[in-house]
């Protein structure tokens, strides 16, 4: 099978309207049921069944087993990273809808395992503005004072480094349509900021809300003016 035909498998298999869903419900990094998953989806089990057998055939989804349940999740950052990418190709209409969850999701939210968002996209600019980080490529190169910096915070940098999968990779966010910090370096980050109770997840959506200690400590740290119900 040649890239064309490879590209062109994987594009038909997320076009189905409730295949996407249930990846989209995926994208926070956690595992659900085929029942909760079904039930974002709008479909019935058996058809959630199917539609899941195909996307595990695909590798897009990996499936945990544990006692008489089964769990699903996304098979590996890189397939958030590309649902991520294909929600940009949104129409600029669908991108800007006032829908309250929706605008939540581009305030503040993950993308997978990392920050995404209004947030994501200012905490790697003020990186970069900072000299924390440097862009290059695909890619961020954290520097010497960016290090410095984040192993103050709490950050495990060198623990980071030895993961098996890019370190600090430019990702671009669809609804800012900038890059975010993406890789190991920037789910350490996002762990950590969870950590401080700088964000906290919104309800069953991979939505952020940022709180006053986090308002607080983006001020302190990055040089982040964050207000109540965003920047």
């Amino acid at each position: 099978m040649d890239a064309g035909q490879s590209i062109a498998g994987v594009a038909a298999l997320i076009a189905d309207r409730a295949r996407a869903r249930m990846l989209t419900s995926l994208m926070d990094g956690r595992a659900r049921t085929a029942k909760e998953l079904a039930y974002g989806a709008g479909v019935t089990p058996q058809t959630a069944s199917g539609h899941l057998a195909k996307l595990l055939g695909r590798g897009l989804l990996v499936m945990e087993q544990q006692g008489r349940h089964r769990y699903f999740r996304l098979a590996a950052p890189s397939v958030g990273h590309a649902i991520e990418a294909m929600m940009g190709l949104a129409p600029k209409r669908a991108r800007e809808s006032t829908d309250g969850p929706l605008d939540r999701l581009r305030l503040a939210r993950t993308c997978y395992d990392h920050l995404a968002g209004r947030l994501g996209v200012k905490v790697a600019d003020a990186m970069v503005r900072r000299r924390l980080l440097r862009p290059v490529g695909r890619d961020f190169i954290l520097t010497a004072a960016g290090a410095r910096l984040l192993e103050r915070l709490g950050v495990d940098v060198a623990k980071s480094r030895r993961e098996r999968r890019a370190f600090a990779r430019q990702c671009l966010d669809w609804s800012e349509r900038r890059a975010h910090l993406a890789g190991a370096l920037g789910a350490a980050i996002t762990r950590r900021c969870l950590d401080l109770r700088w964000v906290q997840p919104v309800a069953e959506e991979r939505a952020l809300a940022v709180t006053s200690r986090g308002r607080s400590g983006l001020r302190s740290w990055f040089g982040i003016q964050w207000r109540p119900g965003g920047p």
